[in-house]
């Protein structure tokens, strides 16, 4: 079914990321991925699918020790360890207002704001009567975070290099790196044809040591456009996957997607170079 290529880890929320040569599975998603994230006053869990409240954040970089200690990279090169205090207040200069870092989420679930793309399939139809403008100026829609976590929904994502390279071949002046889709695995799929994941949806995947089973193709935000680090901003990458890919998704209409989100049947590690093989019985 095809190889993994990458694995990337995310420990703060809505920061770039780290990518692994190897990374343990646990019940709850990759070890160490969105373990923290970044508060302000409001109750909102700093994201960027709210561009124009939290975009600064992915110029930082986290990054996670062997010893579960969460490590800044500021836009200027400095690294500051989650609980410097010059670290709450450089992310606060950096956005604008107070904000703290923070490793516990917020009790009943923190809120999360996204920005209503002007695309068909970002959101929901039903939720664009719901959308409001905000202090901002952006158009938004409202949500929680799974309680207990600082997901959105999924735990663990994955994209494969065949669905990356239908959306290029519609788009040939964009760079669809994987990257921009924030996947903890990048499968390549030589030979396969474009989305092929969505036809391993309800399968169980041997994964290196851990049994995963895809649940639900993923939705897609305006993420994917903004500047990642040495990738440039790009309205036109989720406009071709909005004219490529909008499928029903859970009910809630046709949504424009890439990859898909996993649920974990038995944990273990994952490697670099591990198969995926199809695995009955679970």
């Amino acid at each position: 079914m095809g190889t993994v290529t990458a694995l990337h880890r995310y420990p703060v929320k809505s920061m770039r990321g780290e990518t692994l040569s190897e990374a343990v599975v646990t019940e709850r998603g990759l070890h160490g991925d969105r373990i923290a994230a970044v508060l302000d006053g409001s109750g909102a869990i700093g994201s960027v699918k709210h561009p124009r409240k939290w975009g600064p954040l992915l110029t930082c970089r986290s990054k996670m020790t062997a010893d579960r200690t969460i490590t800044v990279q500021l836009p200027d090169g400095t690294d500051l360890p989650a609980g410097n205090p010059h670290l709450d207040a450089r992310l606060s200069a950096l956005l604008g207002r107070r904000v703290v870092l923070s490793d516990t989420p917020p009790e009943h679930g923190g809120l999360l704001e996204r920005a209503v793309p002007d695309y068909r399939g970002g959101i929901p139809d039903s939720l664009r009567t719901t959308a409001s403008t905000d202090t901002t100026g952006a158009t938004i829609t409202s949500g929680r975070a799974a309680p207990g976590t600082f997901f959105d929904y999924g735990t663990l994502h994955l994209v494969t290099t065949a669905t990356l390279a239908r959306l290029r071949s519609a788009h040939p002046a964009g760079d669809f790196d994987p990257r921009r889709f924030r996947p903890n695995l990048v499968i390549d799929t030589p030979g396969e044809p474009g989305f092929v994941e969505d036809t391993w949806i309800g399968a169980c995947l041997r994964i290196g040591e851990a049994l995963l089973r895809p649940l639900v193709p993923t939705p897609r935000c305006v993420v994917p456009t903004l500047g990642q680090g040495d990738l440039p901003p790009d309205p036109r990458i989720m406009r071709t996957v909005a004219s490529e890919h909008r499928i029903a998704v859970l009910g809630l209409g046709r949504l424009s997607c890439v990859g898909v989100y996993l649920d974990v049947v038995e944990p273990g590690t994952v490697r670099v170079g591990d198969p995926v093989t199809p695995e009955d019985g679970c």
